[in-house]
């Protein structure tokens, strides 16, 4: 990940969980629906943990990762979830997860290395698995005005990065306007892929 971007989580981790951090995403439990009891999903870009909070809540065995050492403290200090310090590139697993978790994280990652990460999830995945991401829309990467980096990509773009990979499936887009840390409400899409 861009080194500005972890360093702006870095020092701003307690500020962005009191802002965003308080209750889990909503689209969360739709997509657990989708999985077997007692599951074990991986979540990429934890954050301060409300998420993989909720998916413990539910029954599910979560993995829960972050590339920023303090949010990884944030979620465990909150949800006691065994959360670990890990970047998209280090992700290493092969079959170990009934489902991939990455809300509003992936955004992060590079144009030129989104393929290959995707390409990490894929093969995390066991058959059968589930993987969803949500992404800012846009024309270029870049910086906000708080200087993180964004891929920014269009959907067009982004959906042909998903269907490259022949061993999954895009099963829904989804694609909404909404805000976040930075208080501008921009154009989102979420993707939802399956691994038969």
């Amino acid at each position: 990940m861009d080194p500005q971007t972890l360093a702006f989580y870095q020092a701003r981790a307690p500020h962005y969980v009191l802002k965003l951090g308080q209750s889990h995403s909503y689209q969360l439990d739709s997509f657990l629906d989708r999985l077997p009891p007692g599951a074990r999903v991986l979540e990429l870009g934890c954050g301060g943990g409300q998420d993989s909070g909720r998916m413990a809540e539910r029954g599910f065995s979560v993995d829960a990762t972050d590339g920023t050492p303090a949010m990884v403290a944030k979620a465990n200090k909150r949800f006691d979830l065994g959360a670990r310090v890990m970047t998209f590139h280090e992700l290493d697993a092969d079959a170990a997860y009934d489902a991939v978790w990455a809300h509003a994280s992936l955004l992060h990652c590079p144009r030129a290395e989104l393929a290959g990460v995707l390409a990490r999830i894929n093969r995390a995945l066991r058959a059968g698995g589930w993987h969803f991401a949500s992404y800012k829309l846009g024309t270029d990467e870049g910086r906000d005005n708080l200087g993180r980096f964004y891929n920014f990509p269009d959907a067009d773009w982004l959906t042909a990065q998903y269907a490259a990979i022949t061993d999954w499936q895009i099963e829904d887009t989804r694609q909404y306007i909404s805000g976040g840390f930075d208080n501008i409400d921009r154009d989102w899409i979420d993707i939802i892929v399956s691994k038969p």
